[in-house]
């Protein structure tokens, strides 16, 4: 009988019900795939705006189990977040996420935020990813360590290269800050988020400028700020067409970019020139990640001593090759101005100062002017976003050539400038 039964049990099909009752068998239900601690955690998941870009952000019941950095669009954000968290789905952050999204947003603006203390989701975390990412928590901002720091911290000296593993697989971007630990060279390392070592970089300067301010434009000589509401009230009585404009676009918002030399901005303006901005910002990161202190920014030194082909290397062409090395002759030998005596200098006698060097034109100069010395009175008569924005603000079928456009522009002075990011912005409202 008994070798009955079992025969009988084994031509029971596994996807045919068993006749005995669930009740006969109290220890199914607890191991049902549906029920109990073989459930997986539903995690949820959120977009919000920061300096940066637009983040993603998951949570389940126990923390915080992932940060992604902004992507190209949302959907490919939510495309990594998906990959480390398949179970996701939208929904409104509680407020201890929300309480964390604000955090993030504060650091990402400059503002020393502390955010060790975050609720983490560490579930599937292995043992030694979790003491390395402790000890990284542990980083102040505008502060950095090296892989062989974090690896003696954590317990492990020699694991350097294993500490950047962990660091490469690093779901918590920001509240674990990976981007403060660096090669033990001073290099800038990897960098696995979103944008690469270009976000790094991006992160660490953020950090090191310390908190994001209004735009504040200044005149030349004596560092005199500039009233805005003034200007705007000037710009609205001498030209109705543009106020229509502003109106649309709201309130001036111009994003000064920091520089710790006047090498430094030139270097990165010489890089952008004739590329696409993600192209530009891609060799630019390439470019710095070839030296050390990267992210304390390019020297002339750092040119001068690499060859042609490592410069090459980052994606440079030749022209731009030699226009960097010129530069770099130039700032070494002293001609070039510093950020502190181009503060006592008029607008155009910056431009014939630094159109001498190789590859930098008027236009170069001019966007240094308005974007790193927040100079109120600059209209680049060639640049062709503000051309096509002249053409969409007062209808025009045609371009404006140089003439028409600065005959215009003078009924914009001193303020050309507010009036440039004015009609830059009525280009990028007509292509919504």
């Amino acid at each position: 009988m008994i070798t009955n039964r079992r025969s009988t049990r084994a031509r029971v099909r596994p996807n045919q019900p068993s006749r005995r009752s669930s009740r006969s068998r109290p220890h199914a239900r607890r191991l049902s795939p549906d029920s109990g601690k073989q459930k997986p955690p539903t995690q949820a998941f959120a977009f919000f705006d920061t300096r940066v870009g637009r983040c993603g952000i998951t949570w389940s019941d126990t923390g915080i189990a992932g940060v992604e950095l902004p992507d190209s669009r949302d959907p490919a954000t939510l495309a990594r977040l998906a990959r480390r968290h398949p179970e996701l789905r939208p929904a409104p952050p509680p407020p201890y996420v929300r309480q964390t999204m604000a955090g993030i947003t504060a650091l990402l603006q400059g503002e020393k935020t502390d955010l060790s203390r975050v609720r983490l989701d560490m579930r599937d975390v292995r043992p030694f990813q979790r003491r390395v990412y402790e000890v990284v928590r542990r980083i102040a901002p505008g502060t950095t360590r090296t892989y062989g720091d974090i690896a003696r911290s954590a317990g492990s000296p020699g694991a350097a290269r294993a500490v950047g593993q962990a660091l490469g697989r690093n779901p918590f971007a920001i509240i674990v800050p990976c981007h403060r630990v660096l090669s033990g060279d001073g290099r800038i390392g990897g960098f696995s988020a979103a944008g690469g070592i270009a976000v790094k970089l991006e992160l660490l300067a953020i950090e090191a400028g310390g908190p994001c301010r209004p735009p504040a434009l200044r005149s030349s000589g004596r560092s005199r700020a500039v009233d805005l509401r003034r200007a705007t009230r000037h710009l609205r009585r001498a030209d109705p067409a543009l106020s229509r404009i502003m109106d649309q676009a709201g309130s001036f918002r111009l994003h000064m970019r920091r520089s710790s030399s006047v090498f430094a901005a030139l270097a990165e303006a010489i890089v952008h020139q004739q590329l696409s901005g993600k192209a530009a910002v891609s060799i630019h990161a390439r470019l710095r990640a070839l030296f050390p202190r990267a992210h304390e920014d390019l020297r002339p030194r750092d040119i001068l001593a690499a060859s042609y082909r490592k410069l090459r290397s980052a994606g440079l062409s030749h022209s731009k090759v030699l226009s960097l090395q010129d530069l770099a002759q130039r700032a070494a030998a002293g001609t070039i101005p510093t950020l502190e005596q181009l503060e006592m200098m008029d607008d155009e006698a910056i431009i014939d100062s630094l159109v001498a060097v190789r590859g930098i034109g008027r236009w170069t100069v001019e966007m240094l002017l308005i974007f790193r010395l927040g100079r109120p009175d600059i209209l680049p008569l060639d640049d062709y976003g503000i051309r096509k924005g002249y053409a969409i603000t007062f209808r025009k079928r045609a371009l404006p050539d140089r003439t028409q456009l600065a005959g215009h522009g003078d009924r914009w002075k001193p303020y050309r400038t507010v009036a440039s990011w004015y009609l830059w912005r009525a280009l990028e409202l007509s292509r919504l």
